[in-house]
């Protein structure tokens, strides 16, 4: 069985493969300190309590945005799991020609997403993942990552609202019934949901414009992505596993 573990700057996601089926998978908070055996017991008891058995795990694949943790979570497979992980980074084989960008300053989450989307929906394709920060990226029908777009995600604008301005609070993320809020929380609610809904409609315009077709398929994952699939049309699939799918396909790829 493959471990597979998706490390984002709020959650490590991470999941457990049987050849090509996702068993089970369960998240862990990033941000918390923890040494190598924190991570290694703490995984193991996850995957007792869903019922997996720890000892068929035989390979390991990490695709990382926090550097910071990675020698604890590295140490902690190899430790409790007796295997070596797959690290996505430079020399890793993906299938998808990255020579457009440097694999060294763009997110192993945006590369495994790509290869991820392209593998299983072809291309060309935008792929949207609603994290941390929101990612637009495009692979072309040949393989080849064209260049993509960041935004801040989300979650990451409330919390620059209710953080920056003394007044405004701290709010649940949910779409409203009507842009038009009538007090303050209703307000923000609205404008963050509405204000992701055009800037990810505006997006996908202007890259299928940039590149020259419309018949580019759009590919959405991350938490929200569930809810922001069913309000922009353009959107033709949500994917919330895309990113565990894609360490998968990149593992077989080493052999």
């Amino acid at each position: 069985m493959l471990l597979g573990l998706d490390v984002g700057n709020t959650n490590i996601t991470v999941g457990v493969f049987d050849r090509e089926d996702l068993l089970d998978s369960f998240r862990i908070t990033t941000k918390m300190q923890r040494t190598s055996d924190e991570f290694g017991a703490l995984m193991c008891d996850m995957l007792s309590h869903k019922g997996i058995n720890i000892a068929g795990i035989d390979a390991a694949i990490i695709g990382s945005v926090v550097p910071d943790i990675m020698h604890s979570l590295n140490n902690a497979i190899r430790k409790y799991f007796h295997v070596t992980p797959v690290i996505i980074g430079p020399g890793v084989k993906t299938g998808i020609n990255l020579s457009r960008l440097n694999p060294r300053e763009v997110g192993a989450d945006r590369i495994v997403d790509i290869v991820a989307a392209y593998s299983i929906y072809g291309g060309p394709t935008i792929v949207i993942d609603y994290g941390t920060a929101t990612t637009y990226d495009l692979v072309t029908e040949d393989g080849v990552f064209f260049g993509g777009a960041t935004s801040p995600g989300i979650r990451t604008a409330a919390n620059a609202l209710w953080q920056g301005a003394a007044r405004l609070p701290q709010i649940e993320i949910k779409k409203m019934d009507s842009i038009l809020g009538i007090e303050t929380i209703s307000s923000m609610q609205a404008g963050l949901f509405y204000g992701v809904v055009g800037e990810t409609k505006y997006i996908i315009e202007c890259i299928k414009k940039e590149y020259g077709r419309d018949d580019i398929k759009v590919v959405a994952t991350g938490g929200l992505g569930r809810i922001l699939s069913k309000e922009v049309e353009e959107i033709d699939f949500y994917d919330d596993k895309l990113t565990l799918k894609g360490l998968r396909i990149i593992y077989e790829k080493q052999k």
